[in-house]
């Protein structure tokens, strides 16, 4: 668990590390913001995870690497990105996340993947319409796309911190379409559900 009562000393390495990852992301186009984190919260039990410190959060999407900068100048705020302008982002839990990914390296196109210490994968696509129904009716699948935002590395929650499973640069920062991921994560589901279905036989049987 991370310690919400931080030294100065960590507290400004930290900060540092938040802000040069920020405005790298800023250089390569991608509409970052600065977002609150676990020590801003009233207690433990209140947070849900980082949201954006600027209430017009919205229209500040796509500054300039030195207006990113100037925010992480003095709070260690956490690295969120909104959705729906350069890109999106589909999450899912772990074991789904697990079987798209071997998925994605099977076609050869991987696409960035973060993971977030609350069991969550977020895979990052180019901008889409929508969401194929299958996934989201699937009640395992949520989509940030616009008036969304999620969090990249090294954003601490109170259990650990955002970290990428497969960096951006990974494919030279560029982004898969997105009906190419959603088809994936279609045929991952469909792995999953029957995975469930051997087991429940196997279950009966054994009964």
């Amino acid at each position: 668990m991370l310690d919400t009562d931080w030294s100065d000393s960590w507290r400004d390495a930290f900060r540092i590390e938040l802000r040069a990852e920020a405005i790298g992301l800023a250089w390569h186009g991608w509409p970052v913001l600065p977002g609150t984190v676990p020590a801003n919260e009233a207690g433990a039990e209140a947070w849900s995870g980082p949201v954006p410190v600027h209430h017009d959060w919205a229209d500040r999407l796509g500054a300039h690497p030195g207006e990113v900068a100037q925010w992480w100048s003095g709070n260690p705020y956490s690295l969120l990105v909104g959705t729906g302008l350069v890109l999106d982002a589909v999450e899912v839990d772990v074991e789904l996340g697990k079987r798209a990914a071997r998925l994605l390296r099977a076609t050869g196109h991987p696409a960035p993947i973060v993971a977030t210490p609350d069991g969550r994968w977020l895979f990052l696509t180019t901008v889409a319409g929508n969401l194929p129904e299958q996934l989201a009716t699937s009640g395992e699948v949520r989509w940030h796309g616009e008036g969304s935002w999620i969090p990249l590395p090294p954003t601490p929650f109170q259990h650990g911190v955002v970290h990428w499973r497969v960096r951006p640069d990974v494919w030279s920062w560029r982004l898969p379409e997105a009906d190419v991921v959603h088809s994936v994560l279609i045929r991952a589901l469909d792995q999953s559900a029957a995975a469930d279905r051997a087991q429940l036989v196997a279950a009966v049987s054994a009964a």
